[in-house]
């Protein structure tokens, strides 16, 4: 399949089987917005449970976090984000598209002329406020990191947590992006993994601790089936380096809308940050070294897309069975949005319909994401559960009633197998 058709091809599927939908799609849809539908709120989840299992659960010196979209206006002056998180805007004078500016003369959908640059801000304001005359200039967050920084010293005085140690935290975050474009990859409103591990400021433990994070990070996306041809680190330049990072790498993906693209971030941010919180809040956010030296911790941080993530696995994954002629998602078993889906062969025979509910029900009791279907014929209902990434299909038939056997198609080969009712439980968990 032609790498220039794979993002459309997925857009397609995304709507068809109920991943992700244009957001107010019957009022005309709403620029690079989007919703998540049944099957793709769950393989976010999945991904998120995923991230959070590994940077959480399976650490002693990791903590989560949950801090609010709206923050104190002044955390944006302290963080930069008022006077230089922006961007150069010009507009074509002939199809008044915008775009960031790139130091182009003409336009390059139309080839008009373009206006004059003109610098704008990527926060989006909002009003706070019970009535028009007491409402007030805020922000919605512009990334999530913010709100870790203002918590540092919550967090450290309440755990029994001490330096080294991270924070962890997945939330929504909001940007005026210019040109959102390649479907969820860039857009104004998108969701957040971070992880900001507070060292003490030391430049041979900073690079150690960097180099540890990038390839923990590496590993994750390898160990949930990702094709290491596809990633690779890339760092950072002098010029796109920000002014604060002591070092940046991403971790990029081979996509078919323009190759190498970033999904996550591994920053050096130095101790720039809780530095500048400190004197904008005149709070001194240092900490006690075993010496009684009070200093400001460094910062190694971690930072992934969540939709970027989503729409990595969803291209990795698509495969084209041209023997077969179908369409699979050869998803992780652990980000499936369903585990298992259940058919009757034929979907007006009682008796079929009876089995297949009670082997139904107690896959759900023993604890699977299962789904129901009994629309059509026994091949379309397949090739549907392909394309949603679903492992097993389980069919009850006739020799069913007779023989107490179910049959059993695994999604990534589409063998079929006679699996005993009785041990189709420990089969499916195997």
């Amino acid at each position: 399949m032609a790498d220039e058709n794979k993002l459309e091809k997925i857009i397609s599927l995304a709507k068809r089987r109920g991943f992700v939908y244009p957001s107010s799609e019957i009022y005309g849809g709403y620029a690079s917005v989007y919703d998540y539908g049944p099957r793709g709120v769950e393989l976010k989840n999945n991904i998120k449970k995923s991230w959070w299992n590994e940077m959480v659960y399976k650490r002693a010196d990791v903590v989560g976090l949950d801090s609010a979209i709206f923050m104190h206006p002044k955390t944006w002056e302290a963080s930069g984000h008022v006077e230089g998180f922006s961007d150069s805007l010009v507009e074509c004078k002939k199809c008044h598209h915008r775009f960031k500016s790139d130091n182009q003369k003409t336009c390059p959908d139309c080839g008009g002329e373009l206006t004059e640059e003109k610098n704008f801000n990527l926060l989006v304001e909002a009003k706070m406020g019970v009535t028009d005359e007491a409402k007030s200039k805020a922000y919605l967050r512009g990334e999530t990191c913010q709100g870790i920084y203002l918590n540092f010293q919550n967090v450290l005085n309440s755990t029994r947590q001490k330096i080294p140690f991270g924070i962890a935290q997945i939330g929504k975050a909001f940007r005026n992006e210019i040109t959102p474009k390649n479907f969820i990859f860039r857009t104004r409103e998108f969701e957040q993994m971070e992880m900001q591990f507070f060292i003490p400021p030391d430049k041979k433990l900073a690079q150690e601790t960097f180099d540890y994070w990038k390839q923990e990070r590496l590993n994750w996306y390898l160990n949930l089936g990702i094709d290491s041809k596809k990633l690779r680190f890339r760092e950072h330049t002098n010029d796109e380096r920000a002014h604060y990072a002591l070092a940046a790498e991403d971790i990029e993906y081979n996509t078919p809308f323009g190759g190498w693209k970033e999904f996550e971030g591994i920053h050096n941010r130095g101790d720039w940050d809780l530095s500048r919180h400190s004197k904008y809040s005149g709070k001194d956010l240092g900490y006690l070294e075993p010496d009684g030296t009070r200093v400001i911790p460094w910062i190694i941080e971690t930072s992934a897309g969540v939709d970027r993530a989503f729409l990595m696995f969803l291209l990795d994954s698509y495969k084209h069975d041209k023997d077969k002629n179908r369409i699979y998602l050869s998803l992780h078993k652990s980000l499936v949005p369903v585990q298992v889906a259940v058919f009757p062969l034929l979907g007006n025979k009682l008796e079929l319909i009876s089995k297949a509910k009670e082997v139904f029900d107690n896959l759900v009791k023993q604890g699977f994401i299962a789904e129901w279907d009994d629309r059509g014929n026994i091949g379309k209902r397949y090739y549907s559960q392909d394309e949603i990434g679903t492992p097993h299909c389980v069919t009850i038939d006739f020799d069913t009633l007779e023989k107490n056997e179910v049959t059993v198609r695994d999604r990534d080969t589409a063998i079929q197998e006679k699996v005993s009712i009785d041990k189709l439980v420990k089969y499916l968990k195997k």
